[in-house]
């Protein structure tokens, strides 16, 4: 009895107000849930992490206009993460992650922070009282809320929101210095407004090369009976002027399918962005992505559509990129321990060489939870690439094979 009540009390001593789990609980969890009931009891540390392990048998091949590196079955780099969520007061916490390993950076260096207030009891007792039941504000160095898609990608070693190994093509994800206002309403619907600086490396220097990137989100997400839920949100984020924009290319943990459709003097660190793609939209780029989400019992379907427009400094014209994807999985099992789904991705782009491209990925996963913290997923993936100069590397380009991967996250 007495192990049972520690045991109890350590799981218990471990959960935060207005916190998204990192287990399997926080699984088709956006947003940070806003509780209405606060528990804070005085200052708590919560110490958390993950670690992430890959086996790759990829194959990729192209016309032979441009050599390809030669790889073959093997472990990648094995990643991970730390996670520290510290509940300083009623209704505020901060997070703070520390990627301790990762595929661009072996070296532990920080993601990012933010501060979450839902609560200005610190401030005086009962101040906005009817307000903060409905408001949260999240200000740092943190993650945008740019569409949902960012939900549900692996960010570094956290990959347990993912049910497969790869995050999208055109994968959208940048850290930023600013701040957020979410309002959320009984009825379903909710919105979030937010402002950053629009830089990725922050620095005092060219003070006149960046300005403000804006972001919005509006959204309606609501379990409609027992059994089935509805969520649909419409994102933006633009920039009028920056030295250069991270949107697409911002992720320094790199991609899982390592050293596909690279060149033979390509190593894992440096090309660390291999099956992805980026459409070079350095300056004054404006995106909006749109996310359905369907979940009823063990079915769900997530997709993807994003429209993005700008240019490079040295570009006269504005180009545009539009990302299409879409996800079905089928949970089952004891508490849904198990599930098996399909995604198929495709971007077609005014690419920055002058060719009209398109690149289509299929993507057939499987997963088992062995426990809330512990998963298995094992993915087929084929990626084809259509429209690439003669001369480009992607000319008739393709890669395809299985990946296994291991994901411990607690």
């Amino acid at each position: 009895m007495l192990l049972f009540s520690l045991s109890a009390w350590t799981q218990n001593n471990r959960q935060l107000d207005n916190f998204r789990s990192p287990d399997k609980d926080g699984i088709n969890v956006f947003e940070a849930p806003k509780d209405t009931i606060l528990t804070f009891d005085g200052l708590k540390v919560r110490v958390g992490g993950s670690s992430t392990l890959q086996f790759q048998a990829l194959d990729h091949e192209n016309s032979g206009a441009v050599e390809l590196i030669e790889i073959g079955d093997n472990f990648n780099l094995a990643t991970a993460n730390l996670d520290l969520d510290v509940a300083l007061a009623k209704g505020v916490r901060m997070h703070l992650r520390t990627y301790l390993s990762s595929r661009h950076h072996p070296e532990p260096y920080v993601k990012g922070g933010y501060f979450q207030i839902d609560n200005l009891d610190f401030i005086s007792p009962g101040l906005l009282g009817e307000a903060m039941k409905h408001l949260t504000v999240k200000i740092g160095h943190m993650e945008n809320n740019y569409g949902d898609a960012h939900f549900r990608r692996s960010d570094n070693s956290q990959a347990i929101y993912n049910p497969f190994v790869g995050n999208l093509i055109m994968d959208a994800f940048t850290t930023e210095v600013g701040g957020e206002v979410y309002y959320r309403s009984h009825t379903g619907w909710f919105g979030m407004f937010g402002l950053s600086n629009g830089k990725l490396n922050q620095a005092v220097t060219n003070p006149g090369a960046t300005g403000l990137s804006v972001l919005g989100k509006l959204g309606y997400d609501k379990q409609i009976t027992d059994d089935f839920r509805f969520r649909l949100t419409g994102s933006v984020y633009t920039t009028g002027k920056s030295g250069r924009v991270y949107l697409y290319s911002a992720d320094r943990t790199g991609s899982r399918y390592y050293l596909v459709m690279e060149d033979v003097d390509a190593s894992a660190t440096s090309n660390f962005r291999s099956g992805r793609y980026d459409p070079g939209m350095r300056n004054e780029i404006t995106a909006f992505m749109f996310n359905p989400f369907l979940k009823y019992k063990g079915l769900e379907f997530f997709g993807t559509v994003e429209l993005a427009s700008g240019k490079a400094d040295a570009e006269p014209d504005t180009r545009s990129a539009t990302q299409i994807a879409g996800e079905l999985i089928y949970r089952f099992g004891r508490n849904e321990n198990f599930y098996v789904g399909t995604r198929y991705n495709t971007v077609s782009s005014d690419d920055p060489s002058g060719a009209d491209i398109n690149i289509d990925r299929f993507q057939l996963g499987a997963g088992a939870f062995l426990t809330k913290n512990i998963l298995t997923k094992l993915e087929y993936v084929n990626q084809q690439y259509d429209g690439f100069d003669t001369t480009s590397i992607f000319n008739e380009g393709a890669f395809k094979g299985v990946m296994l991967e291991a994901v411990i996250s607690f």
